[in-house]
C-alpha cells in the first residue's frame, strides 16, 4: 500500500489525436515510470494553440484503446483535454504532463501555433511540470525508437528532480540513425519563422479557396539554437515560458517614456 500511494501519475496527451502512433509511442517510454492517465482530442487538432472550447458542449468518453491504460477521448482542443483532465478525472494535480509526441517541428516559432505545446503550457499554467516532444517525421509509419528513448530519459528526470512551479520544455528529435545521433542538447529558441503566402485556387464551381502555404526561413546564426541542434544530429530542449512580458522593452520605457 505504501508504495502504491507513492505511484507517480502522468498525464498523457497530445494534439495529433487519441490514435495517433506517436501518442501510444509516448505511453510505452513513459508507464514505466509511475501509473499513466491518457486524455486526448478524439480528431486531429494540429495548430490550434491555445484554443478552448466555449461556444459548443464538451464529450468526454474512455476508450480502451492502449492495455491497462486508462484512456479518454475529447471532443475539444488539446488545452481542454488538460483542463477536463484536471477536473473530471484526476480530480488532482499530476507529477508530470507529457504532450506528444507530435509528427512533425515545434521548434522555433512553431511553439507559439503548437497544439502539442500549448496542451503542457496549460499543464505548466497550473502548476505541473510539463513536456511537448515533437519528431521531425511527418509520416505515419515513423519510426518512433529514439523518440521513446529521449521521452522516457527526460520524463524520468523531471520526476525525480523538484522542478520549480511553472516549468515547461520542449524537446524536439531529430530524423537521424541511432548511431548518428549526438545526444540531447540543452537550447534557445532560434529566431525563425515561416514566411508565409496564401495559393489562391478555383473549385470547380469558380468560388476561389485558399491554401496556406510557406517557406521556412532561419534568420539566427547562432549554434546554441533548437534549429542548429536540430540539424547537427542533436535532439533539443528548450526551456519555454508563459510570461510574455518584453523586460527590457518594460526598462526602456520606464526610462524613456514621460507618462
Amino acid at each position: 500500500m505504501k508504495g502504491k500511494a507513492q505511484e507517480k501519475i502522468i498525464l498523457v496527451t497530445n494534439d495529433d489525436g487519441v490514435t495517433a502512433p506517436g501518442i501510444r509511442a509516448l505511453i510505452e517510454a513513459v508507464s514505466p515510470l509511475g501509473r499513466v492517465v491518457v486524455v486526448a482530442p478524439d480528431s486531429p487538432q494540429s495548430g490550434k494553440g491555445h484554443a478552448i472550447t466555449i461556444g459548443v458542449p464538451l464529450r468526454l468518453d474512455q476508450v480502451d484503446i492502449f492495455d491497462g491504460i486508462e484512456a479518454w477521448q475529447c471532443s475539444g482542443t488539446p488545452v481542454d483535454c488538460v483542463k477536463l483532465a484536471r477536473d473530471k478525472i484526476l480530480h488532482r494535480l499530476p507529477d508530470i504532463c507529457v504532450s506528444g509526441i507530435n509528427h512533425g517541428a515545434n521548434h522555433s516559432i512553431n511553439v507559439i501555433y503548437s497544439g502539442t505545446m500549448s496542451a503542457a503550457m496549460e499543464a505548466a499554467i497550473e502548476g505541473v511540470p510539463s513536456v511537448g516532444f515533437s519528431y521531425l517525421d511527418y509520416s505515419f509509419d515513423a519510426d518512433f525508437s529514439l523518440c521513446k528513448e529521449v521521452a522516457h530519459s527526460v520524463a524520468k528526470q523531471m520526476l525525480e528532480t523538484e522542478l520549480p512551479e511553472g516549468t515547461l520544455f520542449n524537446v524536439n528529435i531529430p530524423v537521424v540513425k541511432k548511431e548518428d545521433y549526438k545526444g540531447l542538447r540543452i537550447c534557445r529558441q532560434a529566431d525563425a519563422k515561416w514566411v508565409e503566402a496564401f495559393d489562391e485556387r478555383r473549385d470547380p464551381r469558380g468560388k476561389k479557396y485558399y491554401w496556406l502555404t510557406g517557406e521556412f526561413t532561419n534568420r539566427d546564426n547562432g549554434e546554441d539554437t533548437d534549429v542548429y541542434a536540430l540539424a547537427n544530429n542533436y535532439a533539443s530542449l528548450v526551456p519555454v515560458q508563459f510570461d510574455l512580458t518584453d523586460y527590457k522593452m518594460k526598462k526602456k520605457l520606464e526610462n524613456d517614456w514621460k507618462l
